[in-house]
């Protein structure tokens, strides 16, 4: 009865949408802020100034810090990597041309939605023990993406690697650095730092240059 009366009230599909909204809003702006600052020197109110709301507003969304924080890293984590999983091009045809779509990828991610957040899954140790966990549980997700297209390079001979483990340290530590490189360039530079970015990373598994790249 009850959703009977509810699917019967278009207002309430609004309210839904508009909610859902806001909550994106604040675990960005969240994410923004724990990744600056670190999550210890973060607090409600902080989030609520930039947001320029009142804090109290902020606990019809989420009763505490840590759950936001949970929720911000949550959310963040599954979105970036679900793009990354989905991404077309990196689904079919070879290992070199799937790993670079994945480099690209993540890298215009984080420079151009994500400069600030990416942070927050480098220093998980800044974190509440059930929160840090959740972090690397996330980071390992993430990793097996471009472990997997590397194994696969590697055993066909396209890619050749002094290990497959440092060949993903390297990666990741550049691609950690990419906003601080990249976010403060105007276009079209910030689109040609992303290209170089990429096809340096691509030579860590033995492959030169794409032709097409901007150099």
């Amino acid at each position: 009865m009850t959703g009977s009366r509810l699917a019967d009230n278009p207002g309430s599909g609004r309210v839904q949408r508009r909610r859902g909204r806001r909550t994106r809003e604040i675990l960005t702006t969240a994410a923004e802020l724990f990744g600056e600052r670190g999550y210890d020197a973060v607090s409600l109110e902080d989030v609520a100034e930039r947001l320029d709301v009142t804090k109290g507003s902020l606990y019809y969304y989420f009763r505490s810090k840590g759950e936001l924080g949970t929720a911000a890293i949550e959310a963040l984590g599954n979105d970036w990597t679900e793009r990354l999983e989905q991404l077309p091009a990196a689904r079919t045809g070879p290992p070199s041309e799937r790993l670079r779509a994945l480099l690209q990828e993540h890298i215009s991610i984080a420079v151009r939605e994500y400069p600030a957040a990416l942070r927050l899954f480098l220093v998980p140790r800044d974190w509440p023990a059930d929160t840090a966990a959740r972090i690397k549980d996330l980071r390992r997700r993430h990793n097996q993406i471009f472990r997997t297209v590397i194994e696969e390079g590697v055993r066909s001979g396209e890619f050749t690697v002094t290990g497959i483990g440092t060949t993903l340290q390297c990666m990741h530590a550049a691609m950690s650095q990419a906003s601080t490189w990249c976010t403060r360039l105007p276009e079209p530079d910030r689109a040609t730092a992303i290209d170089e970015l990429t096809e340096t990373l691509m030579m860590l598994v033995g492959q030169p240059p794409n032709s097409d790249a901007t150099i």
